[in-house]
């Protein structure tokens, strides 16, 4: 038997298989017939047991049709007995919401129907109603029945086949990855480089799946085994390596360093669990605490909690178009938080304006049915290609190829950073391997709306810290690629970094005392942020709170003063990062670095402020330079050359000192006439505990709030925002 096609008649109509009659072509017509094919030619349902656009309240209602009711057998049907599933679609210009889902269980529980799914091209889910609880009870699972299925069967999926949670599949990767470990007695990151390995194919089977490339799943152990190679599973990595050869997240001559059975073993582990019909939010909640799981206990390095990164993104507001990076990625969680957000709000507006122009067109009484659907049709079109990350240019395309950027020193993390963009659904290609206080590819100076970032602490930059000729050396078709992207600026910024080669890394920056200065890790990527970001740009660091209160590093505060608004401080409890592995204490800076107006207007107030304190030191230094002069004089009149010593020691000290003093008082004076406020917050509960729990949240309005009623950290920084100067509350102050 041939598949069911979709069939149109050129003119603006669509032929429903079920109805047996042709329907004006609207965006949600589109989606409904082409879904109509999945259930007959995938699901093996037959036409005779779907009805279509079928009313389920049984008062006449337009409003409550479901799109289509299913019945396990055609005998169900026309007997009028209890239908098998219920499907909700909604337009691909649409995003699908948690309404939506409450709307197909509605229908689900008026039929009496046990499965509902809601689709459009952008998602589908599928649910179980729990008849057993109230509306608002159901259950996510993986998949529907197919046509045939027994009862065993559909018992099978209900107890098999739930929708795994992010805890779930975190514990199936923990569980391969022990796997590795015992059968090939691989160290605990050696294990995680070949998961990661084995998990990259899989997701790339799947991506082929998906856009109808391959109709086999080749990521089974049966079709591994029918495989004439000595290793299979790497045959398959060498073929998903070359589709992702741009983006050189594995070497040319890496391989998958299992054993045949091995890999078998894992593969059979995951083959159960189809990746692209799971949420990204699960999958990359699951990575991420399979991540920390593993590098905290077994490799020691640390990541920011989850809670951290949502607040941190939440605070810089990250909007379309802004260019956002990471100089210190580890497992790109702020990147992959940016992206989500900024794509949720693509998504969003897409759903205005589709809505919008969908409501006009209703207005326009000179339009009939046919006229309207044709206009909403071609602008759907619009919509949708402006949506579609595979086509150059368009809004998601943009966000995921020229949007994020992020570099990690570490190998290994700069993979598991790609790795783990991808299983969020992209936006992997700007992270680099590279060091990140040195320029690569799209990441240099004076670039960035946003830099996000938890840069790593204790440690220091030596002066044997070099840059190496290996920091620029660029493939030449890397090199072309940029050049035609970036032009000058590109090139400026490559040369920079080629003009220090064998240089300490140092040396390239102003906060170091000297070019060959040790300077702690932390304060220099203050400066590198700094100097990343665009004028106006925003930044977003977590440091330890010994940058604000060491007196020695009183010179990196005056540093960041002189180029940036402090617009927020939030300090964190001192058990946030424990359950990561680290002990210090931490806060949350939020900066805004100058306009090029605002920064000659700092200097021209430094200026003044120097010259006023320069003419009433005038006469103070005279007289004091003068009595020491006469001092010495006498001293040398007296024949007492140790007293002489002293004094001329003291004119010294004086000279430094009278130095040190007039600065710090030109620059109180200049930061007294640059006045502004400065949130700051001091948090208890940060939504993780010592253990690395969930805990009470007190950051953004959330599930686990504190007291429910009462405002979160964000929603007190909105309000100070909109108006600093009458902000008063507890725990809170400006300045």
């Amino acid at each position: 038997m041939n598949d069911l096609e979709i069939r149109r008649d050129g003119k603006g109509k669509i032929f429903s298989h079920v109805r047996n009659r042709w329907l004006i072509e609207t965006p949600e017509e589109t989606v409904r017939q082409n879904y109509l094919l999945v259930l007959v030619n995938e699901y093996g349902f037959a036409l005779d047991q779907i009805a279509e656009e079928l009313e389920v309240t049984g008062r006449g209602s337009t409003s409550a049709r479901a799109d289509f009711i299913i019945w396990r057998t055609v005998q169900d049907k026309l007997g009028k007995k209890v239908p098998f599933i219920v499907v909700e679609c909604k337009s691909d210009a649409m995003t699908i919401k948690p309404l939506d889902y409450a709307q197909g269980e509605n229908y689900a529980r008026l039929t009496g129907a046990l499965f509902f799914v809601t689709h459009n091209s952008r998602e589908t889910k599928y649910w179980r109603v729990i008849r057993e609880m109230l509306p608002g009870h159901t259950e996510e699972i993986e998949n529907i029945p197919h046509g045939d299925a027994s009862d065993k069967d559909i018992d099978e999926l209900l107890s098999k086949l739930r929708a795994f949670t992010e805890r779930e599949f975190a514990d199936l990767l923990h569980k391969c990855h022990n796997i590795i470990r015992n059968r090939e007695k691989k160290d605990p990151a050696a294990a995680f480089d070949e998961i990661a390995k084995v998990l990259f194919i899989k997701v790339y089977v799947e991506r082929e799946m998906l856009t109808r490339r391959s109709r086999t799943n080749v990521f089974t152990t049966d079709v591994l085994k029918q495989q004439i190679a000595d290793n299979p599973l790497d045959m398959l990595f060498q073929q998903t390596k070359r589709a992702y050869a741009e983006d050189l997240i594995f070497e040319k001559d890496e391989r998958i360093n299992l054993k045949p059975a091995t890999g078998e073993a894992i593969v059979k582990e995951l083959e159960k669990y189809n990746l692209s019909d799971t949420s990204e939010d699960v999958k990359g909640v699951a990575f991420e605490r399979f991540l920390g799981r593993t590098f905290r206990g077994e490799i020691g390095q640390f990541f920011t909690p989850r809670p951290i990164v949502e607040f941190m993104v939440q605070m810089v507001d990250p909007q379309e178009g802004e260019i956002v990076c990471d100089p210190a990625s580890g497992s790109g969680g702020f990147l992959i938080r940016v992206f989500e957000t900024v794509r949720e709000k693509i998504l969003a507006d897409a759903d205005r304006e589709y809505n919008a122009f969908k409501d006009e067109l209703e207005t326009r009484s000179e339009l009939d049915e046919e006229a309207r659907a044709a206009m909403l049709q071609k602008k759907f079109g619009t919509i949708r290609e402006a949506l579609d990350p595979k086509v150059k240019g368009s809004r998601l395309w943009a966000l995921s190829n020229r949007c994020i950027y992020g570099t990690d020193a570490n190998d290994r993390m700069a993979r598991t950073s790609k790795m783990n963009m991808i299983m969020h659904g992209d936006g992997h290609g700007g992270v680099h391997h590279h060091d990140g206080f040195l320029n690569v590819n799209g990441i240099f100076e004076g670039r960035f709306d946003i830099i996000l970032t938890n840069p790593p602490f204790g440690a220091s930059v030596e002066p044997t810290d070099k840059v190496q000729p290996s920091d620029t050396e660029v493939p030449s078709d890397v090199h072309d690629r940029y050049v035609a992207e970036y032009g000058d600026l590109y090139l400026d910024a490559q040369s920079r970094v080629a003009s220090a080669v064998n240089r300490p890394i140092t040396s390239l920056f102003d906060l170091p005392k000297s070019g060959s200065a040790r300077i702690k890790t932390e304060v220099l990527f203050i400066e590198r942020c700094l100097d990343l970001l665009k004028p106006g740009g925003r930044l977003g660091i977590v440091l330890p709170e010994g940058i604000f209160n060491n007196p020695s590093l009183a010179y990196v505060r005056q540093f960041t003063e002189k180029r940036a608004y402090l617009r927020a401080v939030v300090s964190l409890p001192h058990d946030t990062f424990v359950s990561s592995g680290a002990s210090v204490k931490c806060s949350l800076l939020f900066l805004e670095k100058f306009t090029e107006e605002e920064s000659a207007r700092f200097e021209r107030g430094l200026e003044k402020a120097a010259e006023a304190v320069e003419a009433e030191y005038t006469d103070r230094i005279e007289t004091e330079t003068e009595r020491l002069g006469r001092d010495i004089d006498k001293s040398r009149s007296d024949f007492d050359f140790g007293r002489r010593r002293q004094l001329e020691k003291d004119r010294r000290l004086y000279g430094k000192a009278i130095v040190a003093e007039k600065a710090e008082e030109a620059w109180r004076r200049a930061k007294a006439d640059f006045d502004y406020p400065i949130f700051m917050y001091e948090a208890e509960k940060v939504g993780i505990s010592a253990t690395g729990e969930d805990d009470l949240n007190e950051l953004y309005p959330n599930p686990a709030q504190p007291d429910p009623g009462a405002l979160t950290c964000i929603e007190w920084y909105r309000r100070f925002c909109d108006n600093p100067e009458t902000f008063l509350s507890p725990g809170l102050t400006d300045q």
